[in-house]
């Protein structure tokens, strides 16, 4: 399975900085919540079981970017 490695965002910057701001008032329990929260709504967006397999196999071992 191919997965896009490129940047493929205009702001990463930007968007980091957001999600940081986003999370700023929260305790860790809450964060963690919210980033679980994310990671489903962007699993649904993707939409493809294996494109989502691929990419939780690359996070949990990233020597399988290379």
């Amino acid at each position: 399975m191919y997965l896009n490695l490129n940047r493929n965002l205009a702001d990463p910057d930007g968007f980091y900085e957001y999600l940081v701001n986003s999370q700023r008032h929260m305790n860790n329990e809450e964060a963690n919540r919210m980033n679980a929260r994310l990671v489903l709504i962007l699993c649904n967006q993707v939409g493809d079981m294996d494109t989502l397999k691929a990419a939780i196999d690359m996070a949990s071992d990233p020597k399988k970017a290379m």
